[in-house]
């Protein structure tokens, strides 16, 4: 099988989900796309809707959530299911959560937590499914001066 996804792990090593979140939604609004930021519990929807508030930089990241309403007018959609109301073609899946069908996206993010081994593990297992399945796959991580692509 070939995939026209490109599907992005990006292991977090110095910085938190809500300071590295920003600058990847950032890039994502200023490539003209639309995004769905998948999360693991309602909880985690409630903390970075409140983070992506609090943001200084980028100035404004726009952005809703099931609470909100107003779905398909978000180019930011924040969830803690598998929807995507917006038609966003970038998905950003955090720890592996969000739909398991990744073609009708252009580009996945899969973003975990490198202090946290459950999810590094959990990664691990997804890197190697996803390779198996045939997708091509790109691997960040957190460096001194920033990501570092590697393997």
């Amino acid at each position: 099988m070939s995939s026209a996804v490109e599907i992005g792990f990006y292991h977090l090593t110095r910085t938190t989900l809500d300071q590295v979140l920003p600058t990847l939604l950032g890039k994502t609004l200023d490539a003209g796309e639309r995004a769905v930021v998948c999360c693991s519990s309602v909880e985690q929807v409630s903390a970075l809707d409140a983070a992506l508030w609090a943001v200084k930089e980028p100035v404004w990241l726009p952005h809703g959530t099931e609470k909100m309403g107003h779905a398909a007018w978000q180019p930011i959609w924040l969830t803690a299911g598998i929807d995507v109301p917006n038609g966003a073609k970038f998905l950003f899946r955090i720890d592996g959560a969000g739909p398991e069908l990744l073609e009708p996206f252009t580009r996945v993010f899969d973003v975990f937590d490198g202090h946290d081994e459950a999810q590094v593990q959990r990664a691990r297992q997804r890197w190697k499914n996803l390779k198996n399945a045939g997708h091509r796959l790109v691997y960040w991580k957190q460096g001194e001066r920033g990501w570092a692509k590697a393997g």
